[in-house]
């Protein structure tokens, strides 16, 4: 997904503060790496209607907390990996933590367009459409089919 986003000229700071999930990491040209947790990092960037955060790590000591500040943020994307029903359980959990139902409303999962993909790099490609979509304004609950309006309105957002 980072080395995706950063094609496609987003700024990307990927967030790992646990050790055991770093051993294979490899720097990338274009993404920066913090140890912060989740919710501090968010806390201390600032987002803004130009900013997207994406929770991967299926951990929801790690995921909830990064999500519960960003849905207080005027970040134009947020989501979450997981199933369904894995999301309206997170929803139900955010609501307990200061989040109220319409910022929790707010949250995209499962994260991605619905493409049928399965592995990774597929999963990827979901939520950087998904991601490239709301960016550029398009509704996704009508079909993606007028393509001269998509373009024309991402161009004017961009």
């Amino acid at each position: 997904l980072a080395a995706m986003a950063v094609m496609l000229d987003y700024g990307v700071t990927v967030c790992e503060p646990r050790d055991e999930y770093l051993e294979g990491w490899r720097a990338m040209e274009g993404v920066t790496l913090s140890r912060t947790m989740p919710d501090d990092l968010v806390l201390a960037m600032t987002l803004d209607t130009h900013s997207a955060v994406v929770a991967l790590t299926h951990d929801p000591k790690l995921d909830d907390l990064a999500l519960m500040e960003a849905l207080h943020t005027p970040a134009f994307y947020v989501g979450a990996l997981g199933s369904k029903r894995n999301n309206e359980a997170r929803r139900e959990r955010l609501l307990q933590f200061d989040v109220s139902r319409e910022a929790s409303a707010r949250l995209r999962g499962p994260v991605g367009l619905r493409l049928g993909g399965r592995t990774p790099p597929e999963i990827a490609v979901a939520i950087v459409a998904e991601m490239t979509a709301v960016r550029c304004g398009i509704d996704l609950k009508a079909p993606l089919a007028d393509w001269a309006a998509s373009g024309a309105a991402c161009r004017a957002l961009v």
